[in-house]
């Protein structure tokens, strides 16, 4: 409607421009049936009073009225027009952000950011090139989660009213999404039921089943999945991350006293602590994770220097990615490329992180991970 009534205005502008009348002084006559044939085309300019009084008025005009009249016409066509495509590119744009992977998903990601389980989740979103904003938990009083019953990190709010507990259930649950968005969060969400039950050591612990499958139909499983055990492959290897993986950093970290203390400086540099908080941090949770450290040795049964059993672990990964593809994932990392990645990236500026790339094979894929998850390859 905007764009007709624009092209409307134009033509009776270019109409009292181009005339006889307008072209030399005189009267405006010779444009009357111009006029009366673009208001006979418009119920409000078609017979009755109205429109003999509009050709009254223009029959008085001289030719700098026409002009005038003409240039005014031409201006008002011209804004609408302007409008009228204003308003078609931003509905364009809405349509295109709505197909977009993950499009118009509002997520907000509570974290610390030194968790090996938060940056898993960070180089999942970073590599789908899903923007997502960030709140960083005070590890001490954590009062940034005084809302939710669920107190570890990450959690992903999405759309500020669907709540994702547990870095895994998080991938799995928005890269169901992505795939297919005919289902809502919460439906996808259910799909993952937490249990609750109590450890070997008499802890209660949440665990989430399902986690490491995404929810789809046969075809899009077989679009995802093409080659007959790549589901299976990368099922294992996420799980890998999360059961053994993940458990050698902490001992590695935090190996020597002095390690210890520099993790803590760079985790108190790097999260959200007061001053005092961040002073007892550095010293006092220092000499404390440097002793847990060794109960850790104890409990996952590694070797007296644990850099081997890191170094074991990182060549496993790389072995089973094999010589003939970039990432497990083939030509681009998979779910299980970002899980391995996310842990390994907590070490980045440590000791042990320097010891590892050169002691390891898992360079070149480490940094062909970098760029994939700055890049965003994973968006369409």
């Amino acid at each position: 409607m905007a764009a007709l009534c624009a092209r409307t205005l134009g033509k009776v502008g270019w109409s009292l421009l181009e005339s006889p009348g307008v072209r030399r002084p005189g009267t405006v006559s010779s444009l009357v049936g111009n006029l009366s044939s673009y208001g006979s085309r418009r119920s409000f300019g078609s017979g009755g009073s109205g429109g003999s009084g509009v050709r009254s008025k223009l029959l008085s005009l001289r030719g700098a009225g026409g002009r005038a009249l003409g240039c005014a016409f031409l201006l008002g066509g011209g804004l609408g027009l302007y409008q009228s495509v204003k308003m078609s590119v931003q509905q364009h744009l809405a349509q295109e952000d709505t197909k977009a992977p993950g499009g118009r998903l509002n997520l907000t990601l509570y974290q610390y950011k030194t968790c090996p389980f938060c940056s898993k989740v960070r180089a999942f979103l970073d590599f789908y090139g899903l923007p997502y904003e960030i709140v960083e938990v005070n590890p001490v009083m954590r009062k940034e989660l005084k809302w939710s019953t669920y107190r570890k990190v990450p959690i992903l709010m999405v759309q500020d009213d669907v709540q994702l507990n547990d870095s895994t259930v998080i991938i799995s649950a928005i890269r169901t999404y992505l795939i297919n968005q005919e289902k809502s969060m919460s439906d996808i969400l259910g799909c993952y039921p937490e249990l609750k039950s109590v450890n070997d050591r008499g802890k209660e612990v949440t665990e989430f089943l399902n986690k490491y499958w995404l929810m789809l139909s046969e075809a899009d499983s077989t679009d995802i999945y093409p080659e007959k055990g790549m589901q299976k492959e990368e099922m294992k290897w996420r799980q890998w991350a999360d059961d053994w993986l993940v458990h050698l950093i902490s001992p590695n970290v935090y190996r020597t006293s002095g390690e210890a203390l520099s993790a803590f400086d760079y985790i108190v540099r790097e999260g959200k602590f007061g001053n005092f908080e961040g002073f007892f941090a550095k010293y006092v949770g220092a000499a404390a994770m440097f002793l847990i450290s060794k109960r850790l040795k104890s409990r996952y049964n590694l070797q007296d220097d644990v850099r081997q059993d890191l170094y074991k672990a990182v060549n496993d990964w790389v072995a089973a990615i094999g010589k003939k593809r970039k990432f497990m994932g083939g030509d681009h990392p998979n779910l299980a490329d970002l899980a391995v990645f996310g842990v390994l990236r907590v070490m980045e500026g440590l000791q042990a992180f320097d010891d590892m790339m050169e002691n390891t094979k898992v360079k070149l894929w480490y940094r062909r991970m970098e760029r994939a998850t700055l890049d965003h390859e994973g968006r369409i």
